[in-house]
């Protein structure tokens, strides 16, 4: 039974750059997260990706390949409004069932249109309308399949604009010519688990008993998967977010410890704000920073290093309580990196509003009293020193203030002044599973 129809965009990025731009139709093109030579490639276009050209092949390497590319800087949010765009397309067609990246959704076949020739016409009027909706250059591959997984794995088979059906009937034969990686969430670490199991193969895979997959996966996911591979249906899986972040390549210009402090200062407002539009607070702060070396004589070239410190924080949405653990963790040895390239904010253990535990006397003692502090192996920070954080006064009002104002006017119109060399950079991100909304990030 046909059940899952999964459409997925080619080449995302690009194809919405050569849409916007009739310039770019036609020509290798390379998206990038800054315009640099050490930077690299978040995408390309099918005419780059013909001359050797993929995600994560630096522009120095593109342009050796190909001295014509046109290498653009990455704009999220004309790739958040087409993605909005191409939903909506969709949904006149086949209700989306769950969108589960920028690029990527799904609908459920139901009755009549469970027949393979119902869902391939389908199919084919989706492909059709999104065209004529969105451009010549908004191509798509469509899976069809009893499950979103296989479903997923079908729409993957014919790049690009393909049609692919898998129907129970010819399982398992139909996925022996694809790697296990190809499954997603089957990463380098998870393929080295299935090899010491003795998994190297989609046969293998597939043939492996229920309890042998669970102890790969370490528990019921392997069982699912089992299950999966074999044409159960399974509904989408409610998840809570356990963290939120944001990280930034550093321009050239900014590759010193100022420009990254000021960067990382703009991210943790950001992460922030974010905490408070998701009303969930945050109980611990980590921060990374990575360098990169031997760019010359005397180091292995491309290799990249850096330092991480983290800090419990109590519960807290509040921004200058954060910016302050901020600073007291970038003063513990991270000030000292010479050459930063990229950095990095998460917020760890989210809790929601409804569960959040009120201060008895109206600032967070539980902040204030911060002791677990654990940077990377080369040390920890002190209890004494995690105490010199200040206690977090009842800024909520303060809070929601500016929050309102960058909601109207534009984010920036107010911000802490730490950030004030990193506000040009640091602008959206687009996640694998999570989409950014416009509004916060405008």
């Amino acid at each position: 039974m046909l059940r899952s129809l999964f459409v997925d965009f080619n080449s995302y990025f690009a194809s919405v750059e050569q849409q916007l731009n009739p310039a770019l139709r036609g020509r290798p093109v390379g998206v990038v997260p800054v315009l640099a030579d050490t930077s690299c490639c978040i995408a390309a276009s099918y005419e780059a990706k013909a001359l050797g050209i993929g995600t994560g092949t630096g522009v120095a390497e593109a342009r050796q390949l190909c001295p014509d590319i046109a290498i653009v800087l990455a704009d999220h949010a004309k790739y958040v409004e087409m993605h909005h765009r191409a939903v909506a397309v969709v949904d006149t067609l086949a209700p989306v069932r769950q969108v589960l990246s920028i690029d990527e959704m799904e609908c459920e076949l139901t009755g009549r249109w469970q027949q393979r020739e119902r869902a391939v016409g389908l199919a084919e009027r989706i492909k059709a309308e999104v065209v004529a909706q969105l451009g010549e250059c908004m191509r798509t591959s469509v899976g069809i399949a009893p499950n979103t997984l296989l479903a997923k794995l079908a729409s993957n088979m014919q790049k690009p604009d393909g049609l692919t059906v898998i129907e129970a009937h010819e399982l398992p034969q139909r996925l022996y010519g694809l790697k296990p990686k190809a499954i997603n969430g089957i990463g380098p670490r998870m393929v080295q688990r299935l090899e010491r199991c003795g998994i190297h193969t989609m046969a293998q895979l597939y043939a492996a008993p229920r309890e042998l997959l669970r102890t790969a996966w370490g528990g019921v996911a392997g069982a699912e998967m089992y299950d999966k591979l074999r044409g159960q249906w399974y509904g989408p899986r409610e998840t809570v977010a356990k963290s939120l972040g944001h990280s930034h390549v550093l321009p050239p210009d900014l590759r010193n410890p100022a420009g990254a402090f000021a960067v990382l200062n703009r991210l943790t407002q950001k992460a922030a704000m974010r905490l408070r539009k998701q009303n969930v607070y945050a109980t611990s702060l980590s921060v990374h920073v990575r360098c990169r070396h031997g760019h010359g004589r005397g180091g292995p070239k491309g290799l990249m290093m850096g330092g991480d410190r983290a800090a419990q924080i109590g519960e807290t949405q509040d921004t200058a309580f954060l910016l302050h653990t901020l600073e007291i963790l970038w003063n513990s040895g991270l000030h000292l990196l010479a050459q930063p390239v990229t950095v990095g904010v998460q917020l760890h253990g989210l809790i929601e509003a409804g569960q959040h535990t009120g201060d008895l006397f109206g600032f967070d003692e539980a902040a204030a009293d911060a002791a677990g502090v654990a940077p990377d192996p080369a040390g920890s920070l002190s209890a004494r020193t995690a105490q010199k954080i200040a206690p977090v006064r009842d800024r909520r009002k303060l809070l929601a203030a500016i929050d309102t104002l960058n909601g109207k006017h534009g984010k920036n119109t107010v911000y802490f002044a730490s950030a004030q060399a990193g506000l040009d950079h640091a602008p959206m991100r687009i996640a694998f599973n999570r989409i950014p909304d416009l509004a916060s990030e405008r």
